[in-house]
């Protein structure tokens, strides 16, 4: 089982530094029940990077377009007609620096999924630990191109009512034999850690 005890808090006088580990609190905007996940990054995470530690936390495929929004800065891959800068240019450090910081991420700018991040703890890493590594969470991530918070509702609503004109038509979608093989509450913490691992690293040595 990982270590979960956490380090101790950096001053929020000091600059943060190269062995700082920010614990954020990830939610997709507008679910209910929130979908969430708890992770442990370094600090010195560039928004790029939180990019595919978000996308592999969660479940989704990484198949659209994306962006994070730092008060009135956007971060992304760089487009100058979408005023979006490079998100490899930032720092998770840099934009969310302490205790309660916030930013925004999009996932899919037609299905819009809009997650809250909300910096919870900076603090120092432990010696022998690998980070990123998720905490907690709760819920499955939607299914991609479901239409958003509105469509995945509907969708669950879908799929418990086998009496729903869609719900065959649904299943087929998703590749289902039967509703009960889709559950909504579900969160597999081992999975998330698995799916994270190829982006861990220790930055102190035990």
């Amino acid at each position: 089982m990982a270590n979960t005890r956490r380090a101790k808090p950096i001053s929020r006088a000091r600059a943060v530094p190269a062995t700082a580990v920010h614990t954020i609190k990830v939610t997709l905007h507008g679910s209910r029940p929130p979908i969430w996940r708890r992770l442990e990054v370094p600090s010195s995470t560039t928004l790029q990077q939180l990019h595919h530690l978000i996308q592999a936390a969660f479940g989704w495929e990484d198949y659209h377009m994306w962006a994070f929004e730092a008060g009135r800065e956007r971060y992304g891959l760089a487009d100058r007609e979408l005023s979006i800068r490079s998100a490899a240019s930032k720092r998770l450090g840099d934009v969310a620096p302490i205790i309660g910081s916030r930013l925004g991420y999009t996932y899919d700018f037609g299905d819009n999924w809009e997650h809250d991040i909300v910096v919870e703890a900076v603090s120092q890493a432990q010696p022998g630990t690998a980070y990123p590594r998720c905490l907690t969470g709760r819920r499955a991530c939607p299914p991609e191109d479901c239409g958003g918070v509105w469509g995945y509702d509907y969708l669950v609503e879908i799929l418990t009512d086998p009496n729903h004109e869609e719900h065959e038509e649904r299943l087929e979608w998703l590749g289902l034999d039967s509703a009960g093989q889709f559950d909504p509450a579900a969160f597999d913490l081992a999975k998330v850690n698995k799916a994270l691992a190829d982006h861990q690293s220790v930055l102190i040595q035990s």
